[in-house]
């Protein structure tokens, strides 16, 4: 009897109708979390203003959502491998949604940095969206919808960026956390909609609903499927033994056993998904991912904040004081607003390269293209040629953090795949709580060398670690 799998079935089926409406729900995810996090640049100022607190508190209110992340990471993407993809993202966005709009109630500092740190554990799973949306893309197509999808990202950077200009100058900065909230609500109505992925059925050994999914999805991209049967060949999934049906693998164990021993235990299910991503044939690629998602986000979220910082630490610096809060004005939107824009160019020339170099190839240079255009600002710039330079160097990072995010999710397995690529956004966003206490906090104190030597050496060897990625995964099915 004839059979295929679901790479099979995807690549006959095509990129059609139903990918764009998942595409469209993924992104209206990462739409949130663009937002959520671009107000940090916009509330700390106002907030340290208001309540009269230091400048350390002003960072740690953004050090915090990073810490929330990191723990939701880890938490949601172990969810969305137990239970499935819309469990993960269903219960991550309701949570967020709820915090978000909590946290504008705040009466004093304390609380808003309560609240914020659990937004911030919503939003670790945002990266569920991404995983998601690439287990129903025909392995020819990744690449290039991956760039679509992240488009998603710049979208919500440059509405934030639009948003603040107006909202902070009308009404104040609890009715910019109100708006900013409300694209993450916006799923909530159209979630009984979405499908669960083929991919994480077939891995649970539920082969008719999965075939239920695909068959929709030629309905909907009115297409065919192959002719015969679903089957998934496990023997692809990268050392399964260390999975959760934890028993010796020189016996013979039918998947229903191990299905079972899987739902035994929540806490030896994740050591075992765990132990699978430190595996021999795994080990590798997760620890150059770990740094990697470090490393990009400490760059990635540490330009976000200079651009905030730097033309006031210029200034202050350059009079001979340490630096002061000076009255929050238009030109902060506007550089905001134009550095969002590059985000454009960034993904453009990351859609061309991924494709054509691979990548690999594409993600180190990118990265010593970053570094580049940061070099220049180890002396003071005007405040032209400093947005120039930011504009380029945040290009670059939004482009080279893109395909990481392709990357990281073409490397695992399934039954491993959202834990993984979990944990290593909650790696990454060790990065993000190190980098406004570090490089943010040499800026302010009038140490702009040390602070732009400090992102100039994590790019660097971002850069080494992706040379020494042991896959390329261009073209090749997901397992």
């Amino acid at each position: 009897m004839e059979t295929y799998t679901t790479d099979s079935a995807l690549s006959a089926m095509g990129f059609g109708k139903f990918q764009a409406l998942v595409l469209v729900y993924a992104g209206m995810g990462w739409v949130a979390e663009s937002m959520e996090l671009m107000l940090l640049s916009f509330v700390g100022p106002l907030v340290r203003e208001e309540w009269k607190i230091s400048a350390q508190d002003e960072s740690l209110l953004s050090s915090i959502v990073f810490f929330g992340m990191l723990i939701g990471a880890c938490g949601w993407g172990f969810v969305s491998d137990k239970y499935g993809r819309r469990t993960g993202l269903l219960f991550s966005t309701l949570f967020t949604t709820g915090m978000g709009f909590i946290s504008a109630l705040s009466p004093n500092y304390l609380c808003l940095m309560a609240l914020r740190f659990l937004v911030g554990i919503g939003l670790g799973g945002s990266h569920v969206f991404s995983s998601w949306f690439l287990e129903f893309v025909p392995a020819q197509n990744r690449g290039t919808w991956m760039i679509v999808f992240s488009f998603f990202w710049t979208l919500g950077t440059v509405l934030e960026a639009s948003l603040a200009w107006v909202v902070i100058s009308a009404l104040s900065w609890r009715w910019l956390l109100v708006f900013t909230a409300i694209p993450c609500c916006i799923l909530l109505p159209f979630f009984g909609t979405t499908p669960e992925s083929p991919r994480y059925l077939c891995a649970q050994n539920r082969m008719s609903d999965a075939t239920l999914v695909l068959e929709r999805i030629a309905m909907t991209n009115q297409a065919a499927l192959p002719p015969g049967i679903l089957t998934y060949n496990r023997e692809r999934e990268v050392d399964q033994s260390a999975l959760a049906c934890e028993v010796d693998h020189l016996l013979p164990v039918r998947e229903k056993e191990c299905t079972d021993d899987n739902a035994i235990s929540s806490k030896s299910g994740s050591v075992a998904a765990l132990r699978s991503l430190l595996s021999k044939n795994l080990r590798r690629s997760t620890l150059l991912l770990w740094f990697a998602f470090y490393a990009n986000s400490f760059a990635y979220y540490g330009l976000v904040l200079l651009i905030a910082q730097l033309s006031n630490a210029n200034r202050s610096c350059a009079s001979g004081l340490r630096y002061v809060k000076t009255e929050q004005d238009t030109s902060l939107y506007k550089d905001t607003f134009i550095t969002s824009l590059a985000e454009i160019p960034g993904l453009l020339v990351s859609a061309v390269l991924v494709e054509w170099l691979g990548r690999k190839a594409t993600m180190w240079c990118l990265l010593f293209t970053c570094c580049g255009f940061l070099g220049p600002l180890v002396l003071h710039q005007s405040e032209l040629w400093t947005t120039g330079l930011l504009f380029g160097a945040r290009a670059c990072a939004m482009g080279s953090y893109t395909v990481l995010c392709l990357y990281a999710p073409e490397v695992y397995p399934t039954s491993v795949r959202s834990t993984g690529v979990g944990i290593a956004n909650a790696i990454g966003r060790i990065g993000g709580v190190v980098c406004p206490l570090v490089a943010v906090g040499m800026l302010r104190s009038c140490h702009q060398m040390e602070a732009i030597v400090v992102f100039e050496v994590v790019l660097c060897l971002a850069a080494v670690a992706c040379m020494l990625f042991p896959v390329e995964t261009k073209g090749r099915d997901m397992n």
